[in-house]
């Protein structure tokens, strides 16, 4: 008898109780659908080869480049947007060009740029007219913070860029200018160190915009560190295989040494929040082809000892060789090499982005097969969903009155914006934290969740079918975020996928509490991501939220992302407190719940003014 009682009691809940309303059975049969996008994920990874290396070897003249550094370095240390020595270093730049026999082109305009203000901005450019149509365009920003004297980030580049120039010059020479197959554009341009805004000009205002083809960016070339190619872009575009294979080929030639590529996870968060540093974004944002080639990272910390002291001469030459080289294979093969798309990078391999969607995408699918069959279940068990719909909405409503406390504080000014472009790591806006606002802030979004709280705390202990309510609203609300996702920028939906398969399983009873606590934890691994990823990256620590917010304030981040991501925080607010037994149905489930504090202000406005009609 006592054997029987307790095979009774360890009995396997039912399927389609409350204990178990999620169909296991229906959403791995449903999974199948995603083994044949993963097939053609798998078939479609390719190989490129990397362009030819031109027939004459390169011609760099290290020493000059390092002379033209020294020089920018020692007469114009510091190279500020807009300031007086900012235009010095141009007209600087503009006639070392014309001493070659060159001409060169001026640009200037009107900029708002964060933590600068209004400023005027100066782009110096020549051209080189080819015999073929396509237009190739080898870049380096001039300015720097004004920290250091930016002898490597970035008169290398700089220097560099006048030293390619110089192989197309007419002085000094008896031979006939050499003539490209493509015409090649050398552009000095400038608020690189602050979001790469004369870049983005030159891709908006140029006579050439309709024919670029492909883009070189030169970034401090002459550091002690090891050189490193970035290829992220503006709206997760990435330059073709072709080219990044011919750069790596170039450099290795050079200095025998492969240089670094972004990793697996660096990508995926790039290419799922659209975010890119460099001069090489604008670029990829408009679809042409562009790489950066550099050994400094971005987080700005060796700014104060940036000089000429701290350059290494040869990897210079090195890197100034491997850019002449991969300028030439570029011009003998441009056609190979265009093409910018949302792809990942695997070493000599790489994945088309469409497949990567298709795989996101289809594996929406048994995810809501399975959210579908547990609202029928929760529907037909007289499970209450109507309050959980309605706290689901109080939460979104309460993260969506923070998202207008950001807002105003851009409109006051207390939070940068306009430009578009993102702030750099290092600049005033994103180390100075503005103490007395944010205290305000909190202030603000305490009292609004203490106004909030009011209908979602529980009012009695939670049953069975009130959490079963609570995770399959908050389920379903988490399915249509994904939809949404899906149309807006899909490859977004690899931070929402974690989320997605991890608290799926959260309404199954568990032997364990901890079970459901780390399924929780794990659905958090996409913000995680997120924040790991660029904290790391810039080094921002504590700053990282501080710093996406104000991506958001400048307007480089989209506001429909950020109201994407604080959806995706509510439903994340409620699957939290129904994990944590903090989950209450809104207003303890009464149906119809009564009015709130908004609500109940206009009635007794109304009835007092009809009062005194009367």
């Amino acid at each position: 008898m006592q054997a029987s009682r307790l095979r009774e009691f360890q009995r396997r809940p039912r399927r389609g109780s409350l204990e178990r309303p999620l169909d296991g059975r229906l959403v791995r049969a449903a999974s199948l659908v995603v083994v044949l996008p993963l097939l053609v994920l798998a078939f479609t990874t390719a190989r490129t080869d990397p362009l030819p290396a031109p027939a004459l070897p390169a011609s760099f003249d290290g020493a000059a480049a390092l002379s033209l550094t020294s020089q920018l370095a020692a007469r114009f240390p510091s190279r500020v947007p807009g300031s007086g020595t900012d235009d010095e270093a141009a007209q600087w730049v503009a006639s070392t060009l014309s001493l070659y026999g060159l001409a060169p082109h001026t640009a200037t305009w009107n900029q708002h740029v964060p933590d600068l203000g209004d400023v005027s901005l100066t782009n110096v450019s020549v051209v080189i007219p080819g015999s073929s149509p396509g237009v190739i365009v080898v870049e380096a920003h001039r300015d720097n913070s004004g920290v250091g004297a930016g002898a490597n980030d970035n008169a290398t580049g700089t220097a560099t860029l006048i030293e390619l120039a110089r192989a197309y010059a007419t002085v000094g020479t008896t031979s006939a200018r050499p003539r490209p197959l493509h015409t090649i554009v050398f552009l000095s341009s400038d608020a690189g160190a602050y979001g790469g805004f004369g870049a983005a000009h030159f891709v908006a205002r140029s006579a050439y915009r309709h024919e670029l083809r492909a883009a070189i960016v030169l970034d401090a070339l002459g550091g002690l560190r090891p050189p490193r190619i970035e290829i992220a872009g503006d709206g997760a575009h990435d330059p073709s295989a072709a080219l990044v294979r011919t750069a790596v080929a170039r450099v290795v030639e050079q200095t025998g040494a492969a240089p670094s590529l972004p990793g697996v996870l660096r990508q995926l968060v790039d290419l799922g929040l659209p975010f890119a540093y460099g001069d090489q974004a604008p670029f990829l944002g408009a679809s042409i082809p562009a790489l950066r080639l550099t050994t400094a990272d971005d987080t700005g910390r060796s700014d104060a000892s940036d000089n000429l002291a701290a350059l290494d001469p040869r990897r210079l030459t090195q890197l100034g060789a491997a850019s002449q080289n991969l300028l030439g294979s570029l011009d003998s093969g441009l056609e190979l090499a265009q093409g910018a798309g949302a792809k990942l990078v695997l070493g000599s391999r790489f994945v088309h982005g469409w497949a990567l969607e298709l795989v996101l995408l289809v594996s929406l699918i048994p995810f809501l097969v399975g959210v579908g069959d547990m609202l029928a279940r929760c529907w037909r068990l007289g499970v209450p969903l109507a309050p959980g719909f309605r706290a689901l909405r109080r939460r979104l409503g309460y993260w969506l009155s923070l998202a207008s406390i950001v807002w105003f504080g851009g409109l006051t000014g207390v939070l940068p914006t306009g430009g578009g472009r993102p702030l750099p790591p290092d600049g005033h806006s994103a180390t100075t934290w503005p103490l007395v606002p944010i205290v305000f802030g909190l202030a603000a979004a305490l009292a609004a969740w203490f106004v909030a709280r009011r209908r979602l705390v529980p009012a009695r202990e939670l049953d069975a079918a009130s959490q079963v309510g609570g995770y399959a609203t908050a389920l379903a609300g988490l399915g249509a975020l994904a939809l949404v996702v899906a149309v807006v920028h899909a490859l977004a939906l690899v931070f929402v996928l974690p989320s997605l398969y991890t608290w799926l399983w959260l309404p199954r009873r568990f032997s364990r509490r901890w079970l459901r606590d780390v399924l929780f934890g794990c659905g958090l691994a996409g913000a995680v991501a997120v924040l790991v990823s660029m904290g790391g990256r810039f080094h921002l620590g504590a700053r990282t939220p501080l710093y996406l917010t104000e991506l958001v304030s400048v307007g480089y981040v989209p506001w429909a992302s950020a109201l994407l991501a604080l959806g995706w925080v509510a439903v994340a607010s409620q699957v939290g407190a129904t994990t944590a037994g903090r989950y209450g149905p809104y207003a303890g489930g009464a149906s119809p719940p009564p009015r709130g504090a908004i609500r109940e202000t206009v009635r007794r406005t109304v009835v007092a003014v009809q009062s005194r009609r009367r």
